[in-house]
């Protein structure tokens, strides 16, 4: 089927021509899960309610305003976000009560409502070219997460979609799309960095006319969520990636595999395979090419080892996903016997770029080794959390206080100095410290420090966070996680976790941590897939660079960060006065003493909950 984009385009642009303004309400998982679905309701109702001539479709014969909804914006932590052009207005926590004026004044008259605008310092931020949450990107695969409606497909292609399918089946040849991509130096996304283009020239290769594609968008690491945040905000890319997979390699079939907790991201990859399909760009004989392509969305149970390739196909083919032994790889005798080519979401979403922009102006952007950018879920104890984009190569000075904002402590004030570490590349990945800020991430540096990009989340800590328990928390996760084929995973991440539950209570000697090293290093070597060959990375990199944090917990039987309930202890200081406050709130009756004296905490009886030093009003309780 031939396809028009080109008619398509004008068709949708003609539509807006008599819209003066458009407000777009972000819908991304983090803003609707904060109300902004109640917000663009609140919308429409109160648009009627005032008058005002608004449509939430397009129509050529529509005018004034145009509302819609959007994928993830990136700026979490301030939504619900609502953006208002062409003014360029972008408002942050945004709730249902400020709808009324946002319409009277900013939709109607143009004016800035400065209590809903960011604030940067003393400074109002207008919009996000006035941000440093912003300013500081380089959004390429997210340019358009956040502007299109990602439920709408003539969207998409009236920003330039699909002409870079259109491109590869029409004046490209098989080769010549698996030479541009591996000319482009794209590397895998999802972890390990393999050149997309070499996976897919081997998989060209085999013969047989039957071929595979499966697109992993399981992201099973805890805090992270940019594929679903590029599923949920420009499916279309995704599906176009795919296409240019599909002809690069003859495959004619996909499967698309998305962790059934991503309900929307579900939901639009279904529209979005539906209105491809309906429109031509997918099924059979595609932009007149004699090829066909079929994409079936499948949702998979949440297993964090179906990120391993061969445990993925395992599951698409109904079975429990384990990882098999390698070779022979996927490119050779993947999905039920065939050749397939496995990528991440984010991956297959550049690849439309490269194609159209060519393989050069990709490489300008990032490093030698490492070209383009990379999408990072930013959380933790960071002022500003979100979804971001930078190029390969930035360092975590950049990301950290000049896109984040810089650390908070438990109270949200930023300081400077309370940054102690960055977990990077989830459970898989490792800690690094301040010795690491201007390192730049990049898969071979990283590897250097023993740590990885993974998939790309990032999460932020602070002096008051206890490495130890960081470690045991992630080793928890993979233990968890664990198939349970190997006996070194199975066996050896529950030893591990043992071993981190006895240093975090108290239990551990020096002899524990000689025995943790050992086993993480023989967990890492024996392994059969990259869950178990990288669970250990948390706890030997924490030993690396937070070993002085290990010994107070063994030797001294202290926690510094005094996060460890066990190790904690309550003393009451000159400070106290004697008002008795702190006994009487006390649920194990451990303190004593006589009104107007000091009281005194019975450390045998103390559970450690820490209600008197809560609820003392002068501050003499203190932890240690």
């Amino acid at each position: 089927m031939t396809i028009d984009l080109a008619k398509i385009t004008q068709e949708f642009l003609s539509s807006r021509d008599n819209i003066t303004k458009r407000v777009i309400v972000c819908a991304g998982t983090g803003c609707v899960a904060n109300g902004s679905i109640k917000v663009f309701k609140s919308l429409v109702d109160t648009a009627k309610e005032l008058g005002i001539d608004a449509h939430i479709e397009l129509k050529k014969e529509n005018r004034g305003s145009f509302f819609s909804k959007s994928g993830c914006q990136g700026f979490c932590q301030n939504g619900p976000l609502i953006n208002i052009l062409p003014a360029g207005i972008l408002y942050t926590k945004v709730k249902p009560e400020d709808v009324k004026e946002i319409l009277e004044k900013s939709v109607k008259n143009d004016e800035l409502i400065e209590k809903l605008c960011y604030r940067n310092g003393n400074a109002v931020c207008k919009g996000q070219e006035e941000i440093p949450f912003y300013q500081k990107q380089h959004r390429m695969v997210l340019k358009q997460c956040g502007v299109i409606d990602p439920e709408n497909i003539r969207d998409y292609i009236a920003n330039g979609g699909y002409a870079a399918a259109k491109k590869a089946y029409t004046e490209m040849t098989d080769k010549e799309v698996c030479a541009v991509v591996l000319e482009s130096g794209l590397r895998g996304r999802g972890g390990a960095g393999f050149l997309t283009g070499r996976k897919w020239d081997i998989t060209r290769k085999q013969e047989g006319s039957k071929k595979y594609i499966i697109c992993n968008g399981d992201e099973g690491d805890p805090g992270a969520f940019m594929d679903r945040s590029v599923m949920e905000g420009n499916p279309h890319s995704v599906i176009e990636g795919l296409i240019i997979a599909a002809k690069a390699m003859g495959a004619d079939e996909c499967y698309i595999y998305v962790r059934t907790e991503y309900g929307l991201a579900v939901e639009r990859m279904n529209r979005a395979v539906k209105d491809a399909t309906d429109i031509g760009v997918l099924g059979e004989n595609i932009f007149g090419s004699n090829r066909n392509f079929k994409l079936h969305v499948m949702e998979g149970a949440g297993a964090f080892v179906c990120g391993e390739e061969t445990a993925l196909i395992a599951s698409v083919e109904g079975k429990r996903g384990m990882p098999l032994p390698k070779p022979p790889f996927p490119a050779q005798s993947g999905l039920w016997g065939k050749p397939t080519a496995i990528n991440n979401v984010e991956t297959l979403a550049a690849v439309p770029i490269i194609i159209n922009y060519g393989a050069e102006e990709f490489r300008k952007i990032g490093t030698e080794n490492s070209p383009g950018t990379k999408t990072f879920a930013l959380t933790g104890n960071v002022a500003n959390a979100g979804l971001i984009e930078v190029p390969l190569g930035a360092t975590l000075k950049r990301i950290i206080f000049d896109i984040a904002g810089g650390v908070t402590n438990d109270n949200g004030e930023v300081k400077e100095d309370n940054f102690k570490a960055v977990q990077i590349g989830g459970p898989s990945g490792g800690c690094l410290t301040k010795e690491h800020l201007d390192l730049p991430l990049e898969f071979e540096s990283l590897k250097k420090v023993g740590a990885m990009v993974g998939s790309g989340g990032l999460v932020v800590m602070s002096k008051h966070n206890c490495m130890v328990n960081v470690s045991k928390f992630f080793m928890q996760f993979t233990q968890n996680e664990s198939c349970g084929k190997c006996v070194l995973c199975r066996e050896g991440t529950k030893q591990m976790l043992l071993m981190l539950t006895d240093i975090t209570n108290g239990k551990a000697n020096e002899e524990t941590l000689v025995l943790l090293e050992q086993l993480a290093k023989a967990v890492m070597a024996g392994s059969l897939c990259g869950l178990g060959k990288t669970a250990p990375n948390p706890v030997l990199s924490t030993l690396r660079y937070f070993r002085d944090e290990y010994d107070a917990h063994v030797k001294d039987k202290r926690c510094p960060a005094g996060e460890c309930v066990n190790l904690l202890s309550y003393t009451i200081t000159d400070k106290c006065v004697g008002c008795g406050v702190c006994a009487s709130k006390c649920p194990v009756k451990a303190i004593s003493g006589e009104k107007g004296k000091n009281h005194i905490v019975d450390g045998l009886k103390c559970v450690k909950c820490g209600v008197c030093m809560a609820s003392c009003k002068f501050g003499a309780v203190a932890r240690g």
